[in-house]
């Protein structure tokens, strides 16, 4: 519990409107999408870098934690404060300072919403390429913490490849600059791609530089069905062979097409077993020869049908229905697991065989869907937790779940982050000594373990 004379400091620093402590603020600030809660004893909203230096140096001198948050859409429980102290929103830090056209590059401050940043650099011809589900809420702080990806991963890569630089506050209220604005740099350690993807735990970032690309000219999606998950499995690779790389391949196999249908904008039969929604782009001329050859490649293949969307809106349209997906699945179950494994795409077909089975011994509902293109599965759990057998059957089948995806060579985790949902199984992955060489990096950076504190390492 924070003291009077604390949270009158932390006023002080922030202005009367710069901090919450009533439970009802608090409880707002207290969980994420994992649905896990924690009470905070203060929520503090620094509107300047100044401040969130400030705030840090007091907690360092003060020994209380300090849990940085975006729009708490994590779905690891990251941004949840499990140790109490005060949660740092930084939704104020909003400003989107500077778009390079030039030098193709943007400046952006952590709390802006990454769907606004897509448009605004659309808006002058550029694009960012990362997209997470979430895009129209979540943040670019938040993107960074996570190294959020989404479904163009597959081609365009995730976060962490399109950050030059950062601006970041140390545990100890220093403020540092990392990275570059060039093309190129290699002097010295990449603090850069470390910070980035570390989940709040060494630094609060406080302004982003971010690579930008040439808009796109042309885009065409289409939707393969399927009468076998098998069969839809295989072909992720099948058309990565082919050298033609797509900036999407999304996989849904039945329980979530199902969970959906409505939205999709075509009539599904019940023999569709899976569903791959595929997306090309590029310039007009090779836009056309390589959706045209992906087309024919498909129709080779043992496929139900292709339903190609003709215009933007009725792409909209496909995807409408994929990204209501998440949501969606709460009509299966009241509680949801959610995990995000990756496995080399030549191992996909594996990976949703061991899916299927989980489904038949478990008995619950189990639904696979996600970024196939870059072997990026997520793996959605749905139990009763209220239910003491089915709580320890959906345990089980995480465990399982982790176990045959390390087993295939992947990762317990692709875009999600560690948080407090992974930390028991994150030694099954990274070797004792990387470990602690981890550990040793997090007291370099954070001597006095205020920053996210219980998040990551057991």
């Amino acid at each position: 519990m924070l003291s009077k004379s604390i949270l009158g400091k932390l006023q002080k620093i922030l202005g009367k409107n710069g901090i919450k402590s009533n439970k009802e603020e608090l409880v707002c600030y207290s969980y994420d999408a994992t649905g896990k809660s924690y009470l905070p004893d203060a929520v503090v909203f620094p509107s300047s870098e100044d401040q969130i230096s400030q705030i840090l140096k007091f907690a360092s001198q003060e020994l209380f934690p300090v849990t940085p948050r975006g729009s708490g859409s994590g779905m690891t429980g990251g941004s949840v404060p499990v140790q109490g102290g005060v949660v740092m929103v930084l939704n104020r830090l909003d400003r989107i300072i500077e778009i390079d056209s030039d030098n193709f590059y943007t400046r952006v401050e952590p709390g802006v919403i990454t769907g606004d940043l897509h448009s605004a650099v659309e808006a002058q011809g550029l694009f960012y390429p990362p997209d997470p589900a979430s895009s129209s809420f979540c943040t670019i702080g938040g993107n960074i913490g996570e190294c959020a990806g989404g479904p163009r991963a597959v081609k365009y890569g995730v976060t962490r490849d399109y950050v030059l630089g950062l601006r970041a506050v140390l545990a100890s209220g220093k403020i540092i600059k990392t990275g570059v604005v060039t093309a190129k740099g290699v002097a010295g350690y990449d603090l850069t791609r470390l910070i980035t993807g570390s989940e709040g735990t060494l630094a609060v970032v406080s302004e982003i530089t971010l690579k930008l690309l040439p808009l796109p000219e042309k885009i065409k999606t289409m939707a393969v069905l399927f009468d076998s998950i098998e069969e839809a499995a295989s072909s992720v690779s099948a058309i990565i062979k082919k050298a033609l790389i797509p900036r999407c391949i999304e996989y849904m196999d039945r329980a979530s097409i199902d969970c959906v249908k409505d939205d999709f904008g075509f009539e599904l039969t019940d023999n569709v077993e899976a569903l791959l929604l595929i997306e090309i782009d590029g310039d007009s001329a090779s836009v056309e020869k390589n959706f045209n050859e992906l087309v024919k490649f498909c129709t080779n293949r043992d496929i139900l049908d292709i339903i190609i969307a003709d215009n933007s809106k009725e792409a909209a349209e496909l995807w409408k229905a994929r990204k209501a997906l998440s949501p969606a699945l709460f009509k299966l179950a009241p509680d949801k697991i959610n995990e995000d494994i990756v496995v080399p795409v030549n191992k996909i077909p594996a990976m949703v065989k061991k899916i299927e089975l989980m489904k038949k011994e478990t008995k619950l509902f189990i639904t696979s869907f996600g970024h196939a293109g870059d072997g990026n599965i997520h793996c959605n759990i749905m139990y009763n937790k209220q239910n003491p057998d089915e709580l320890i059957k959906a345990q089980k089948a995480v465990s399982d779940l982790f176990s045959y995806t390390l087993e295939l060579g992947g990762t317990i985790t692709g875009e999600h982050g560690v948080g407090i949902t992974k930390m028991k199984y994150l030694s099954d992955e990274i070797g004792r000594e990387e470990l602690q060489i981890m550990k040793e990096i997090k007291k370099v950076f954070d001597p006095k373990g205020i920053l996210n504190p219980g998040k990551i390492f057991m």
